[in-house]
Order: structure tokens, then sequence, then C-alpha cells
């Protein structure tokens, strides 16, 4: 199998493995209308097994949509075929309409044009709780 290099985009590295389409539906990246490359349950040193994500694009990408769903990751930005950046996301202390709190009591469940609002509850387990109801997420 051959996956050539970008010129321009993204290379989203060390995703836990059979996550990767996940990581593009919560960054809201649509694969049937983006040029990119996925490579998913590939060898990794560091984890046994990964995916790879590689983007073909100029724009980029939320780093804290990222520290949520696959905090591990790296992100390479490349320009020109050569990587000029590399970044690790980390984990927010804050979610905006990123998740959807799922308690039907909730004031966002209700009312309309709220933000769905989370706040990081627990670092250690990746715990994140609705900032209207104390709700905590599911993913």
């Amino acid at each position: 199998m051959e996956v050539t290099s970008i010129q321009n985009g993204i290379i989203i590295d060390h995703v836990p493995a059979g996550q990767a389409l996940k990581v593009l539906e919560y960054l809201k990246i649509d694969p049937a209308t983006t040029q990119l490359a996925l490579i998913m349950n590939t060898t990794s040193n560091r984890f046994g097994s990964k995916d790879i994500i590689k983007i073909e694009t100029e724009k980029d990408i939320n780093l804290e949509v990222l520290g949520f769903v696959a905090r591990q990751a790296t992100v390479d930005i490349v320009r020109g075929g050569t990587i000029v950046n590399k970044v690790r996301p980390t984990m927010p202390s804050h979610l905006v309409n990123v998740l959807t709190c799922a308690n039907p009591r909730c004031v966002t469940s209700s009312e309309t044009g709220l933000d769905q609002m989370f706040h990081l509850a627990q670092r250690e387990r990746g715990e994140y709780r609705c900032d209207y109801c104390d709700e905590k997420a599911k993913r």
C-alpha cells in the first residue's frame, strides 16, 4: 500500500486504533468532500497500534476538540511538503458545542439556542459534566 506525502495540510498521528472516523466526526471533517488518507490499525512502537489521518487542506483544525477525543495524538503542520510545526493537543478544561447533554430535564433540552457547555470534572478519567445540570457527558 502506498500513501503519498501531502504538500500542504495536516497529519494527525497517534490516534487510538480504530478511532480515526470518530476523530473526523468530532472535527466536523467530511471524508466525502475532503482530500484525505486514513491509515488504520498500523503498527506503533509506543501504543502497539494506531491510526493516522493525513488531510490535504489549508484550514486549521480545532486542537481543543482533538485534545478531547484523542489526547495522545500529535499534529504535524505541513507546508511545501515539509513539516514546519509539530503540536500536541491538550485536554481542554471547557468544551462548547462539542457534546450534547443527555439529560432530558436539562435546560439545553427545552431552550433553543443555548450553547452546550461542559467542564472537565475529572482529568484522570477524562470526565466532562454539563455546566447547566452537572450531568456526566456521554461520548
